[in-house]
């Protein structure tokens, strides 16, 4: 179970014009500018932004506070991305606009996929706040949103989205030697984007190295990688240059051929951009790569190395020009560190990759704020950024602010609030473009969609479920992905916060279930799941009811 909880979100609306600050009549206003970092915490006792604003550490923030009215929002249940910016930017509840989860599943189709994705545009039931926007002649700018995709816009400008099942999305990729896939396994299908999608870490063959041309010597046998992503090839060679009279394998030689050199990196240094060519279902389009050697090790030339590609390209924007546009004036895409589920978290070098996308990723959203206002002066500018949820849910900060957990140190969480202050600063820089953009008739509103705290108990109801012998699967021993038996399967837990019940079986398309032996099924599920205590007797539960009485708890 991931780091997420209800925890208040941030709500900053203010009437903000050009070298003024002061309230103007928001009736007359005619432009809007929103901010919705995703993720982004904020409550009166610990992740006090407000407070961090009054000191002059997030100075966007204090002028908001100083110009509009301020406060704290409690996200719609259940408190994550694709519900809650349905919410925002519909002004519904799920129960309306109808996304109440991530993947969602419905009557008449397989449990074994998901049936409708909620971070895509086809998802809602209730026109967003753009769609009414763009009737009455509005310009508008989308960029990084989530349910945007497939794009709705007629005549306006969509980036991206996110996960909207639309257009060419290339995540970054980690490769790893074969020989890790034994220490990787337990996490399974979390190598996957959302587990149905692409691998986002890769396990390739090691071998030694042999047909390269223009090499450096190396001083123990060196070795080679092919990484394959997107219809690009590029070819590792590993080397040891130390000449210290002991295998130290210490650098990477970067080709797209075996010939011509494209960067050699030692451990822990990136690469510049580079121009390449993707293939997209048989579509092939300009894009950028940069490369990553996280981690090398020395004795062997094992490697952990990331290939992270430009997150815009024009078959992820619409219209398409726009994607060149944008990358030749402020260069390649850093839409949010990390993947989903998370990859960077495996080494303790991890936590070093993992922050240098954080601020290549606050970087690059500042430097489009301002282009995208300076260049196609939109009347409506909505702008996102997942990299607050991603650095709150990464192992790597959150829970080393906490006081009540085993092994904190004040100089660990020192450590981790300096960091986690430089994503606040970020965001607030962000902010502060869309400010200096603003003129006097624009509404400028900076909120977010939920927020994150740290967890360190999992419950994990199939595993109950298969205990109880209601749930059947086996385990790949290869890579440790379960295979559900559906046929044979009564009862599964499906994220969020759903638990499909059929006693004959969950195979083929599902139908809600009926009769008596169903009720005592239900009946006997909600039981087990209420049974479930930690090791200190304490029920994690809050509430368990039947599919009739859910929907009062999504308002």
């Amino acid at each position: 179970m991931k780091q997420r909880l209800i925890v208040l979100s941030i709500l900053i609306l203010a009437a903000i014009g050009i070298g003024y600050f002061g309230l103007v009549d928001v009736k007359s206003a005619t432009k809007v500018y929103w901010f919705i970092p995703d993720g982004l915490r904020a409550e009166p006792d610990i992740f006090t932004i407000y407070k961090w604003a009054e000191e002059g550490k997030l100075p966007n923030i204090k002028k908001m506070m100083d110009n509009g009215s301020y406060g704290y929002s409690i996200p719609d249940f259940p408190s994550h991305t694709p519900t809650n910016f349905a919410s925002l930017l519909t002004g519904a509840h799920p129960t309306v606009h109808g996304v109440a989860d991530g993947p969602m599943h419905t009557e008449g189709n397989p449990l074994a996929k998901p049936s409708v994705a909620g971070f895509s545009s086809t998802a809602k039931k209730v026109d967003p706040v753009w769609k009414i926007l763009e009737r009455v002649g509005k310009k508008i700018v989308l960029l990084s949103i989530p349910g945007s995709t497939p794009p709705e816009l007629e005549n306006g400008i969509t980036i991206r989205g996110r996960w909207g099942g639309w257009g060419a999305d290339t995540p970054a990729i980690v490769f790893e030697p074969l020989s890790k896939l034994s220490e990787r396994k337990e996490a399974g299908k979390a190598f996957r984007l959302f587990f149905l999608g692409q691998k986002l870490t890769q396990f390739i063959e090691e071998k030694d190295a042999s047909g390269w041309e223009n090499i450096p010597q190396s001083f123990s046998t060196p070795r080679e990688i092919k990484m394959e992503s997107y219809g690009l090839s590029v070819y590792a060679y590993i080397f040891d240059s130390t000449d210290d009279g002991v295998i130290n394998y210490d650098k990477v030689r970067f080709s797209f051929d075996k010939k011509e050199e494209l960067v050699t990196l030692a451990q822990g240094r990136w690469s510049s951009w580079n121009d390449v060519e993707l293939t997209w279902k048989k579509q092939t389009f300009d894009s950028q790569v940069r490369i990553k050697v996280i981690k090398l090790w020395s004795d062997n030339g094992d490697f952990r190395i990331r290939l992270f590609f430009n997150n815009m390209n024009e078959f992820i924007v619409e219209p398409p020009k726009v994607a060149k546009e944008m990358t030749n004036a402020i260069g390649p895409m850093v839409d949010f560190p990390d993947n989903w589920p998370e990859q960077l978290i495996y080494e303790k070098e991890d936590k070093d990759a993992f922050f240098e996308e954080v601020k290549a990723s606050l970087a690059w959203h500042k430097k489009a704020a301002n282009f995208i206002i300076k260049k196609y002066k939109p009347d409506v500018f909505i702008q996102d950024t997942y990299t607050p949820n991603q650095m709150l849910e990464s192992r790597w900060w959150h829970r080393n602010i906490d006081p009540t957990r085993p092994g904190y140190t004040e100089e660990k969480a020192k450590d981790a609030w300096s960091d986690l202050l430089v994503m606040y600063q970020g965001i607030d820089k962000i902010l502060g473009e869309m400010i200096n953009g603003a003129d006097k008739n624009t509404i400028v509103v900076f909120s977010s969609d939920h927020g994150v705290i740290p967890l360190y108990k999992q419950v994990r109801l199939n595993n109950l479920f298969a205990k109880k012998g209601w749930l059947k699967f086996t385990i790949d021993k290869n890579t440790g992905e379960p295979s559900i038996d559906w046929e044979n399967t009564k009862v599964i837990f499906l994220k969020m916060v759903n638990v499909y019940i059929d006693p004959n079986g969950l195979g083929g398309n599902w139908y809600r279930a009926s009769g008596e032996e169903y009720e005592q099924l239900r009946k006997d599920v909600a039981e087990a799941i209420k049974s479930v205590k930690d090791d200190n007797g304490i029920s994690p539960l809050v509430k368990a009811v039947g599919w009739e009485d859910a929907p009062k708890y999504f308002e």
